[in-house]
């Protein structure tokens, strides 16, 4: 096994040190690329990858390696990442988890894959995701993953009979089973932060509009967020500092706001920091070994100096049913370009049109995928506009109202992710029970806040267990400050699967 002249092997580096070792050219980015591609290749049970392409990837890295070697080299040169199979790519088939898309190939590369690249890091391939971002769990997905013939559920590396969590699934699963130091992944109702915390790693959903939209498959237009996965909120810092920034040109809701250097803070003292703490995360329905891990991580909040602060955010519980039907809303609407027409899957055997569009949807689009459409069209439909599109709007206001109210009395937000720690894969059978756990992720994405998911501990099975942090609008340095204080006097986020 390769080793960095520091005695680590290079898959237990992560974003900042592999970064320091190419630059300091103790390390060529082909090998690092070459040793990440055959760990990929090793843990092919996984299910993590669902498109690879080594003569890609190692050309990027031949090329990574002139720019470090003429001193033109980007912020994170030879660094590689993967990229979750939501976001368009030229070199790689995209499929958004769906067979409507299998074969499918962009003409162009996402704004965020471009911006990474253009700080120079090196694409190891396509991540498993649930269909268009559909889930809790990751056994959503309709497409195979390299070396399987079927398709077959991502597996998390803590325990390969349970869930990783969903939709970013594969992309957590690469980066705790160390294939990759680092990945993209999308969080529209909690799909950064609930497999970051299934999977043991670190995941920042940023402010609704931070980071640009192009080029990523469109679930709910009004939810979706890119944000990086990495192993340390330092790594995350170097990732998102490369990712945000305006994208007026092409993503309308992108904000105004220049991309910031979120590393200049992260040593920041955090004596005196505010944290909230809602009552409401704390309630009937969280298991016992989450909440002694998250008591545990705000009694250490409190020795680095930080103050806990009780607050209430009392329309918690209404996010799910707001949730559900926005978000299936704006499905109904995004997921109607995939008709057989244009690009994508087509159904062989139609008799007119409409028969084609009913059967290319039919065989293209899974079970959820459908599920969420046909909500999302009944709620738009005339009649029941007003009862429930309209209606839930409005408490989506409201929800954003408590947040603010909130704000005025503390800094951050802390809770848990997600009730329990994951699941066995196959344990929920009625679609509620995903709907049901995302109770804690949910608020903050109807309120667009930046939200991230650390590692704080091990609950039943010894499986990760991580917390929630949210911050007000454009506040991501002092959730990423806030975090890697944490994580400089705990080593939760060393931690690695067993046999991995």
């Amino acid at each position: 096994m390769m080793q960095t002249p520091s005695s680590s092997p290079l898959h237990d580096l992560g974003v900042h040190e592999l970064k320091q070792a190419l630059a300091a050219k103790q390390v060529s980015a082909v090998e690092v690329a070459q040793h990440f591609l055959n760990r990929a290749q090793a843990h092919l049970d996984l299910g993590a990858f669902v498109a690879v392409n080594p003569e890609v990837t190692l050309a990027q890295a031949r090329a990574a390696d002139v720019r470090i070697a003429n001193g033109t080299a980007g912020a994170l040169e030879g660094v590689p990442l993967a990229h979750k199979d939501i976001f368009v790519t030229k070199d790689f088939p995209t499929t958004a988890g769906s067979r409507i898309l299998q074969g499918y190939r962009s003409p162009f590369d996402a704004t965020v894959v471009a911006k990474l690249a253009a700080q120079g890091m090196v694409t190891l391939g396509k991540l498993n995701c649930d269909e268009f971002a559909m889930g809790s769990s990751n056994e959503n997905t309709a497409v195979p993953a390299v070396g399987h013939s079927a398709v077959e559920p991502v597996r998390n590396p803590w325990d390969k009979s349970r869930v990783p969590g969903g939709s970013s699934g594969g992309s957590a699963v690469a980066v705790a089973a160390r294939l990759a130091p680092a990945a993209t992944g999308t969080d529209t109702g909690g799909s950064i932060r609930q497999p970051a915390s299934f999977c043991g790693i670190t995941g920042i959903k940023p402010t609704y509009g931070r980071a640009s939209r192009y080029g990523m498959v469109a679930f709910a237009s009004s939810l979706d967020q890119a944000g990086p996965m990495a192993h340390s909120a330092q790594d995350c810092a170097l990732l998102l500092s490369a990712l945000c920034g305006p994208d007026p040109d092409r993503d309308s809701t992108s904000l105004d706001v220049p991309a910031e250097d979120y590393t200049r803070t992260l040593n920041d003292a955090i004596a005196g920091l505010r944290i909230g703490v809602p009552k409401e995360f704390f309630g009937e329905g969280l298991s016992d070994d989450v909440r002694a891990a998250v008591d545990g991580a705000l009694k250490q909040y409190e020795k680095l100096g930080a103050k806990l602060v009780p607050i209430t955010l009392p329309r918690t519980e209404l996010s799910i049913p707001v949730y559900y039907i926005i978000a299936p809303a704006e499905a109904s609407s995004n997921l109607s370009r995939f008709d057989g027409v244009k690009f994508g899957h087509r159904a062989k055997d139609y008799a007119d049109l409409a028969d084609m569009y009913k059967k290319t949807r039919a065989e293209g689009f899974g079970d959820e995928v459908k599920r969420r459409i046909m909500i999302g069209t009944y709620v738009l439909s005339h009649g029941y506009y007003d009862a429930y599109y309209l209606q839930a709007q409005k408490i989506r206001r409201m929800i954003a109202d408590d947040f603010q109210n909130a704000f005025k009395d503390c800094d951050l937000i802390a809770g848990p992710v997600a009730p329990t720690v994951a699941w066995q894969l196959g344990a929920h059978k009625d679609p509620l029970a995903d709907y049901l756990a995302d109770i804690f992720t949910l608020p903050g994405s109807l309120a667009g806040l930046p939200g991230m998911s650390i590692p704080v501990g091990f609950g039943a099975g010894g499986m990760p267990v991580g917390m929630q942090l949210l911050g007000n609008y454009l506040q991501e340095s002092r959730l990423l400050n806030a975090a890697h204080a944490f994580q400089q006097a705990t080593d939760f986020h060393t931690a690695r699967p067993a046999g991995i």
